[in-house]
């Protein structure tokens, strides 16, 4: 079940507090092994300049997400998603007075590598992107947060994200190989 982030559980990856008055909020999905999803609702300036370990890779649902990413000031929109690589700084918050809402998720770099065979990380330059088929692709992981995601969904999610963040990083997407059709 979805847990509700309160002042009393705040050692997950996103440290902040529930503020009742005004619904913010941080809703953590039911864990699996290298892969934490939450939904985080906020107004105002939500989290100070700091790192992840993981990717943090999400979809803004509601109100303009605005963060600093690599030098820039960058905002997502509703539908847009958005890509922030392991150990680089950033921040966040709501960019207008209607607050915010998205939901993420944390990814471990060693399962993007499992998909890449042997192949390097992919590095998306942009940090927000405007790809309908990959929000939908990452909303297919993010949207039953009260739900446990099994192991071959977590593998073929992680292998299809792996060639969305090819294919943004400018790379072609891979050969999956011939069909044995005879076997």
């Amino acid at each position: 079940m979805a847990q509700a982030l309160g002042a009393e559980v705040k050692q997950g990856l996103e440290r902040s507090c529930a503020d009742a008055a005004n619904g913010d909020r941080i809703v953590s999905a039911p864990g699996g092994l290298g892969l934490e999803r939450i939904e985080a609702r906020f107004h105002g300036n939500a989290f100070e300049p700091h790192r992840h370990d993981t990717y943090a890779i999400g979809v803004t649902l509601h109100g303009v997400q605005r963060f600093h990413y690599r030098g820039a000031l960058q905002h997502s929109l509703p539908g847009q998603a958005i890509v922030l690589h392991p150990d680089e700084l950033h921040d966040g918050g709501a960019g207008t007075e209607d607050g915010l809402r998205y939901r993420i998720l944390y990814l471990e770099p060693s399962l993007l590598l499992d998909s890449l065979d042997g192949e390097p990380l992919p590095f998306v330059r942009n940090a927000v992107v405007d790809d309908p088929h990959l929000r939908d692709m990452l909303l297919s992981a993010l949207t039953p947060l009260d739900e446990e995601l099994d192991d071959l969904f977590v593998a073929d999610f992680v292998a299809q994200l792996a060639q969305q963040l090819r294919r943004h990083a400018g790379k072609p997407a891979k050969s999956t190989g011939k069909t044995a059709w005879r076997a």
